[in-house]
């Protein structure tokens, strides 16, 4: 059977990190994932794309299907936007995929009592994360149903 990508929106990375962001974006083209990626740097700039404030319109800032989130990044923390996310009507129904460094059991419970849908400890190669990738892009792109709106 030929897997059926069950939603094409975009991916929006929020990660200050521009090394892991090339990386991930790296891997996307590898599994040849179809879906746009885009990428702000903080938690102020994830959520003001998502409210479309602040820079970005809906033409420049499409709803995402799918949320890959750092916790630590400056300004706004990825726990308070993930706590932002979840908590806004409008939002809440976003995928978000907690993807950091953190194995903290703090961080990995903290994440899904707000909402988080996963939680994935960065790895430290590239193979790994390729891998990694490759399970995203089967469970959250070719298995499961992501709202629309």
């Amino acid at each position: 059977l030929e897997p059926i990508n069950t939603y094409t929106g975009p991916i929006l990375i929020a990660d200050d990190d521009d090394d892991d962001v090339m990386l991930i974006q790296k891997a996307l083209a590898q599994h040849q994932i179809p879906n746009t990626a885009y990428r702000v740097k903080n938690g102020e700039e994830l959520i003001d794309y998502l409210v479309h404030q602040n820079g970005y319109p809906p033409a420049n800032a499409p709803r995402p299907g799918l949320i890959l989130l750092d916790l630590n990044m400056p300004k706004k923390s990825g726990k308070e936007a993930l706590r932002e996310i979840k908590s806004h009507p409008g939002l809440r129904n976003i995928p978000v995929i907690i993807f950091t460094t953190s194995q903290s059991d703090q961080d990995i419970e903290e994440s899904y009592t707000m909402g988080g849908n996963s939680f994935i400890t960065k790895p430290l190669s590239y193979e790994s994360l390729v891998k990694i990738i490759d399970i995203l892009k089967q469970y959250w792109l070719n298995t499961v149903k992501i709202p629309a709106t």
